[in-house]
């Protein structure tokens, strides 16, 4: 199997079959805090998205050719919530002047990816299970385009559902949760997608 095939099956795996939100249930509060309007779950999407695959392409190669022949490998998750924080930083400041009303809608959600289990649990992954840069990158490719596709589809589900006739007992976050429920049983039905072959 050829290295870009390998990489396109690894990105879908992390994508769909491995969802950091509905299969690791990484992210939670993020997916459930900022969902109610798609704009902003668009926004958060994109967000995690560039933070991920950016810490990724950081902390690895900080981690492989800092860290370990420094002898101190143990100081990793200190260096990874360094770098996240600085890229959120940047990503806040970017939104702010170009979307202060996204920006506004994000409220406290938009640090708090510093301290978004998703993103330092990527960074995180890929260095303890020794994965290659390429495979490392590829993980956090379809990590975070999964966050993306998850939080705005769910974001979708949940508009409609405000304006369905739910029972009372139902209403608001019992139904998001039923919801998120049923898709996490449907993204696990694909795992089975690949089986056979080897990412």
């Amino acid at each position: 199997m050829s290295t870009f095939i390998s990489f396109i099956l690894a990105i879908i795996s992390s994508m769909l079959i491995d969802n950091v939100v509905l299969s690791r249930f990484y992210g939670i509060c993020p997916f459930l805090g900022v969902s109610r309007k798609v704009k902003s779950s668009l926004g958060m999407g994109i967000a995690v998205v560039f933070v991920i695959i950016l810490a990724t392409c950081i902390c690895w190669p900080i981690y492989t050719y800092v860290l370990v022949p420094a002898g101190i490998p143990f100081m990793d998750t200190v260096a990874y919530i360094l770098v996240i924080a600085s890229l959120v930083q940047l990503v806040g400041l970017f939104i702010k002047k170009y979307s202060p009303a996204l920006y506004k809608t994000l409220g406290i959600y938009l640090p708090l990816i510093t301290t978004n289990c998703a993103v330092l649990g990527v960074v995180q992954g890929n260095t303890d299970q020794g994965l290659t840069f390429l495979n490392a990158l590829a993980n956090g490719v379809g990590t975070s385009l999964g966050f993306l596709v998850v939080i705005v589809v769910f974001s979708c589900i949940r508009v409609r559902l405000e304006s369905a006739n739910t029972p009372k007992a139902f209403k608001g976050l019992p139904i998001a949760l039923i919801t998120a429920a049923i898709m996490a049983i449907a993204f696990m039905g694909l795992q089975g997608l690949f089986s056979g072959i080897k990412l």
